[in-house]
């Protein structure tokens, strides 16, 4: 697992919002809900996406969203 981190810059805010929008709108929930998954039933915010802004960000959206699905089901994160 990786440290967790804060979000640093405009750019990584912009890139957590952009997650939490597609992620809600893929998985077709609300995207309060996709946050608190993010942040309250999980650590993923900032242990995976911020940490991961860098080489996530280049990603297309289709494989960005598919990633930290991905990550929700092995954390057993419903979504």
């Amino acid at each position: 697992m990786l440290p967790e981190k804060e979000i640093k810059s405009v750019e990584e805010l912009e890139f957590v919002i952009f997650c939490i929008e597609n992620i809600a709108e893929n998985l077709k929930k609300n995207a309060d809900q996709i946050y608190i998954d993010l942040t309250e039933k999980s650590t993923i915010l900032h242990d995976y996406i911020v940490p991961e802004y860098e080489m996530l960000h280049t990603q297309s959206k289709e494989y960005i969203i598919n990633d930290i699905i991905e990550v929700m089901k092995e954390r057993g994160v419903e979504g």
